[in-house]
C-alpha cells in the first residue's frame, strides 16, 4: 500500500501519540509499505484551520496514495480536504480533542461569567469541529474502547478497530523478588512522569503530598517532562510547592531520554499521574513492566488495564485527598509489593508493539481492499453522503457479528 500519514506537527515530537505514529510508520515500512509523513501546523485555531484554504489543491497531493491516515489531532486542518480525497480515509484518534480541552477547565483568571461563558462556548466549538471530522472520514483506529465509545457518540464511522499502544518500549527484565526488595526500604519514591499542563494533574499530585504528614509517610518525588509547554501552569505548580513546604522533597528535572526514563522507573514505587482527562496511559503500563503501581485516575481508559487495588490505583479526577489517601496506603511496604508484582504480571499479560500495529495494519489493508479495483470516487459531496455511508458501513458490521 501507498499509505499517506498526516499529523499536526513534528512526528519526532515527544507525546505518546506521536511515539504511537512513528511506530506505526517504521511497521509499516517494515512490511513493505510506502509510508509519506505529512505534517500540518499547530498552534493557534487560525494556524490549524488556514491549510483549508486550499483544500482542493492538498486533496490532489494526496490523489496517489492507497489509503490515507489522519492523526485525529490534525482534525482542523483537513475538514474542507477531505471532501475531494478520494483513497479511503482512517482517522487514527488518540484522545477526544474536546474532552481534554473539558478536562482543562476554565482559566484560574476566568472569574468572570462573560469569561467561564467563553470557555464553555470554546469547547461547544471544539466539539462541533471534531464532531464534523469524526463524520468526514470512512473509518478508525482508536487507542482505547474508550476513545471509540466517546469518537461514537460524535458520530464516528461504524467501521473501526482498537488497537492499544503496547508498554515494552524499554522491555525491562525485572523479577518479583527485585520488586519485592525494592519495596522494603527507603522512602516512598513517587515519580509523576508526563508533559506539565493542566490535563496531567500535577497540581492535583502536590496537593495531595502536602497533605501526607512527613512523620506518617517518609516520600520523595520527582517531576520528569516539559515545564515549556504551559508555563502559567508551571508557576503555579511550584507556588504550590512553595507555599506547602515540600520543596525539599520534590526535584523537577525536566525532560529526560529514554535511557534515563528507564532509569528513573526501575527505582520508582508509585507512578502518580493523576490526570483529569487521559485517553490510555502508555506511561501507566510503561511503569507497570518496571513493578510500578500506577496511579491514575477514572478519566479515561486506564481502567482498560489497571485493575483498582490490585495492579494500580484508580481515582476520581481532580480529587487530592483521594490521592493522598492511596499514597498512604501504598506505603505500607507489604501491599506496595504486592501491587507491585501484580502490575508487572498485568502488564505481561498485555499485547506487544509488533501484535498492536499489526492490527491497525491489517485493519488499514482491508480498507484498502474494500476500494481496490472500484473507480475512484472523485469526492465526496459533504458530509451528509459521509454520514448516510457511515451507517450503512454499521449495518455491514452488525450483520457480520450476528454471523
Amino acid at each position: 500500500m501507498r499509505v499517506a500519514l498526516i499529523l499536526a506537527g513534528d512526528i519526532e515530537s515527544g507525546s505518546g501519540g506521536f511515539y504511537y505514529d512513528r511506530r506505526l510508520r517504521d511497521r509499516l515500512r517494515e512490511r513493505g509499505h510506502t509510508v509519506d509523513v505529512v505534517s500540518l501546523p499547530r498552534g493557534s485555531c487560525r494556524r490549524r484551520l488556514a491549510p483549508n484554504l486550499r483544500a482542493r489543491r492538498f486533496a490532489e497531493r494526496l490523489s496517489r496514495f492507497d489509503v490515507v491516515v489522519e492523526d485525529g489531532l490534525a482534525h482542523p486542518s483537513v475538514l474542507l480536504a477531505n471532501r475531494w480525497i478520494d483513497a479511503p480515509i482512517v482517522a487514527l484518534v488518540h484522545m477526544i480533542a474536546w474532552r481534554a480541552r473539558a478536562a482543562t477547565g476554565d482559566s484560574p483568571d476566568a472569574s468572570g461569567v462573560a469569561e467561564r461563558a467563553r470557555s464553555g462556548l470554546s469547547r461547544r466549538l471544539a466539539a462541533a469541529v471534531e464532531r464534523r471530522f469524526l463524520r468526514s472520514v470512512d473509518a478508525a483506529v482508536y487507542n482505547a474502547e474508550e476513545t471509540r465509545r466517546d469518537a461514537a457518540g460524535l458520530g464516528g464511522p461504524g467501521r473501526c478497530a482498537v488497537a492499544p499502544p503496547a508498554g515494552d518500549r524499554f522491555d525491562p527484565v525485572v523479577s518479583a523478588s527485585e520488586i519485592e526488595a525494592r519495596a522494603r526500604d527507603g522512602p516512598l519514591e513517587v515519580t509523576f512522569l508526563g508533559n506539565v499542563v493542566p490535563r496531567k494533574g500535577l497540581d492535583v499530585l502536590v496537593d495531595a503530598l502536602a497533605r501526607l504528614d512527613a512523620g506518617d509517610v517518609d516520600w520523595r518525588a520527582t517531576v520528569v517532562g516539559d515545564k515549556t509547554i504551559a508555563p502559567d501552569h508551571v508557576e503555579r505548580v511550584e507556588d504550590a510547592v512553595a507555599a506547602a513546604g515540600i520543596g525539599d522533597r520534590i526535584r523537577f528535572v525536566g525532560r529526560l531520554d529514554d535511557e534515563a526514563v528507564a532509569a528513573r522507573l526501575r527505582e520508582t514505587h508509585v507512578l502518580a499521574v493523576p490526570s483529569r482527562y487521559e485517553p490510555f496511559g502508555m506511561v501507566y503500563l510503561e511503569a507497570m513492566g518496571f513493578g510500578c503501581v500506577p496511579l491514575a485516575t477514572t478519566a479515561g481508559g486506564a481502567g482498560e488495564f489497571v485493575r483498582d487495588g490490585v495492579s494500580g490505583v484508580l481515582a476520581p479526577p481532580d480529587d487530592s485527598r483521594a490521592v493522598a489517601a492511596a499514597l498512604r496506603d501504598l506505603n505500607d511496604r507489604v501491599r506496595l509489593a504486592t501491587m507491585g508484582v501484580a502490575a508487572r504480571r498485568d502488564y505481561e499479560a498485555q499485547p506487544g508493539w509488533p501484535e498492536t500495529l499489526d492490527r491497525a495494519i491489517d485493519f488499514l489493508a482491508a480498507e484498502h481492499a474494500r476500494t481496490e479495483g472500484s473507480e475512484r470516487r472523485g469526492g465526496r459531496g459533504g458530509e451528509r453522503r459521509r454520514g448516510e455511508a457511515s451507517e450503512r458501513y454499521r449495518g455491514e458490521d452488525r450483520r457480520g457479528e450476528r454471523a
